[in-house]
């Protein structure tokens, strides 16, 4: 049964091929799917410091209330709670504006005194107060990114203190090696930055030991890492698990070096996972992971045509249209599989990405390669949900071009997130002296729109034909339109009225196609009016495809030599605000079509099968658990 709520529609992933894995191989899964979900109250904290005591206090209304259910007050609050669950927070996972609760705060007041402990009115200032903590993560020019933002990585701090903090541990560091910054450690990936009282600024390390912050949660996850590990498949899977646990202990950055060089030299396995502080996209500034996880199998048939991208990774970097001295010499140990997910966890639940390429740090990626993956399972269940959508007629009035997508879509669409999460995201080299920092808060919009552009220069290549990863020339014409229509026009669905473009992916999507149609003209890209309505024709694909390459070649020497200023005029001139009368008329002929423009998946429950003797014997798969007892069952910690 569908289940929709605000923007939201909840959908099911199903493992592929999971009855085929060994007994081995599923309690592996099994018990790394338990640390998945172990770290899922870091996220919550990450994201905002009251977010896990207004979900304890929604989740006791739930349960306790007794009241009409039916009533407008609580129908609201229903769907608030689900939104709290599903952005893991306060804040729009994909907007990062506040909430509106929807319900009354004096309503809530009635129901506090039958609840098992009573919340303060502070935090019920935070749920009613649409000024105080109101976004999750800034972006806005002329502001102090870190004052502005609700994210909980900071206390006290001004974005001036944080800057300098991590300037100068970049500066000691570089200094003690003699210039050499290849290996630097990604400072404060894992801590949460504090001033005390009297000044101090410090580090408060995310990790088990000597007190560290979330100690209780890492614990847990690493209770279940020691269980997976008996069922690691090789020798190498037991050491990136033990390193992974080492890291948790002590918090070493060095120590996480050493497990991602160690898991991307990994490929022997049927599964693998994902499991720490990884992206940093809700840091306004780019340096705090955020907690996520995944489990994940392979799909071999599936995994055929990116192992063909993966095999010519160096054609596709000697061919690149960047300048030659931000191309790798050689490309080293790109690895690429399509895979099914198993369980999401952290800030990859309940919504998730569709690929991932990893590990980031630029320097482990130049010598020892990355992992790229495309998780078809997921990719499956958002076009199942696509079909028959009114999304593309309403805002296509060309028959042709509507031909032309429904006959090569899904196809390009996942070639183009293989050359993006493949390739996109590992080719290029930062020049000597560049920090990886060097872009600041602009650096995740510029490393987004420069996988993006990688795809977009490439499907249009007669290689793809050659490797027949496309059927014939004419197929990537639906993926110019497209990604075209939706960075010019309908993205801005998700976005409401009046505000800026916040979201990282969401502004490279702006930026390109922006920048593009002002660099070709009506004669490359038109925008048109009929009957009333907003469309948009591409007249020169050839044009096109010649601006994506200027473009990538630009976004290449922008990131390589590390140039702030010019990122900064780009994102801010094409990436940021909106025409309010066409986006007005979006939203109005969005409304009509009763579809939610965002989707997020209800993770499979496992539970082990065992057999007369009580030994296990199976480990069982089911579907059938909605979407609110599942949340309520990790909010009680049962995972």
């Amino acid at each position: 049964m569908k289940e929709q709520f605000a923007d939201i529609e909840m959908l099911r992933y199903r493992l592929k091929g999971f009855e085929k894995l060994s007994l081995s191989q599923k309690l592996y899964i099994y018990y790394l799917s338990k640390a998945a979900l172990a770290g899922r109250d870091i996220t919550f904290n990450q994201h905002c410091k009251v977010n896990l005591a207004v979900r304890r206090l929604l989740e006791n209304v739930w349960l306790s209330y007794k009241g009409d259910r039916d009533s407008e007050d609580f129908k609201a609050f229903e769907v608030y709670l689900k939104r709290v669950w599903f952005s893991n927070g306060i804040h729009h996972h994909y907007g990062m504006e506040k909430f509106d609760p929807g319900f009354s705060r004096e309503w809530l007041e009635t129901v506090i005194p039958s609840l098992p402990s009573k919340p303060s009115a502070e935090l019920l200032d935070v749920i009613f107060n649409p000024d105080i903590l109101r976004k999750r993560v800034s972006k806005e020019d002329g502001v102090d990114l870190i004052k502005a933002s609700a994210c909980g990585f900071y206390e006290n701090v001004t974005q001036q203190e944080v800057e300098g903090y991590y300037g100068e541990m970049s500066r000691v560091y570089t200094q003690h090696r003699n210039g050499d910054k290849c290996e630097k450690p990604s400072f404060g990936l894992n801590s949460t930055l504090v001033k005390s009282p009297t000044g101090e600024i410090k580090e408060e390390v995310w990790c088990i030991d000597n007190g560290g912050r979330y100690a209780r949660e890492l614990s847990q996850v690493c209770d279940y890492l020691n269980l997976a590990k008996e069922y690691a498949e090789n020798d190498k899977q037991k050491r990136l698990i033990e390193i992974l646990i080492d890291y948790y202990h002590t918090g070493s950055l060095e120590a996480f070096d050493e497990y991602c060089k160690l898991w991307v030299t990994e490929r022997e396995g049927e599964t693998d996972f994902i499991n720490g502080f990884i992206e940093v996209y809700g840091d306004p500034l780019g340096y705090k992971g955020t907690w996520e996880a995944l489990v994940e199998y392979v799909d071999h048939e599936a995994t055929m045509k990116t192992r063909l991208i993966a095999d010519n990774a160096q054609w596709f970097e000697d061919n690149s249209p960047v300048d030659r001295r931000f191309k790798k010499p050689v490309v080293k140990g790109v690895s690429a599989r399509v895979i099914c997910a198993a369980m999401l966890g952290g800030d990859e639940y309940p919504a998730t990405a569709i690929g991932i390429n990893l590990p980031n740090a630029d320097w482990i990626r130049e010598q020892y390669g990355s992992k790229s993956i495309s998780i078809s399972n997921v990719i499956a269940a958002y076009n199942e949900a696509a079909k028959g959508s009114p999304m593309k007629r309403e805002f296509t009035c060309d028959e042709d071009m509507i031909s032309l997508i429904d006959r090569y879509a899904d196809d390009c669409d996942s070639l183009h997130t293989d050359l993006h999460e493949c390739l996109g995201h590992g080719s290029g080299q930062l020049m000597p002296g560049v920090a990886t920092d060097a872009l600041k808060n602009y650096f995740s919009t510029i490393e987004e729109a420069r996988a993006d552009l990688f795809g977009l220069y490439y499907c249009a290549d007669e290689k793809m034909v050659e490797l027949g990863l496309l059927p014939d020339m004419e197929a990537h014409k639906s993926m110019y339109y497209t990604y075209i229509l939706n960075g010019l026009m309908t993205q801005l669905v998700r976005i409401k009225l009046g505000d800026d473009i916040e979201e990282d992916h969401m502004r490279n999507r702006a930026l390109i196609a922006r920048w593009a149609a002002d660099l070709g003209g009506n004669a490359v890209i038109e925008k048109y009016r009929s009957e009333s309505k907003t469309f948009v024709r591409i007249n020169d694909f050839g044009r096109l495809r010649q601006i994506f390459a200027f473009q990538l070649a630009e976004i290449q020497r922008i990131k390589s030599e590390g140039d702030y200023d010019a990122a900064k005029e780009l994102i801010e001139k094409y990436a940021v605000k909106i025409d309010k009368d066409l986006h007005q008329e979006i939203l109005e002929r969005y409304r009509k079509l009763n579809i939610a423009p965002y989707k997020g998946f209800i993770n499979p429950r496992l539970s082990l099968v065992m057999d007369e003797n009580g030994a296990v014997a199976d480990v069982a798969v089911d579907y059938t658990e909605s979407y609110t007892d599942q949340m309520l069952r990790y909010g009680r910690g049962d995972y």
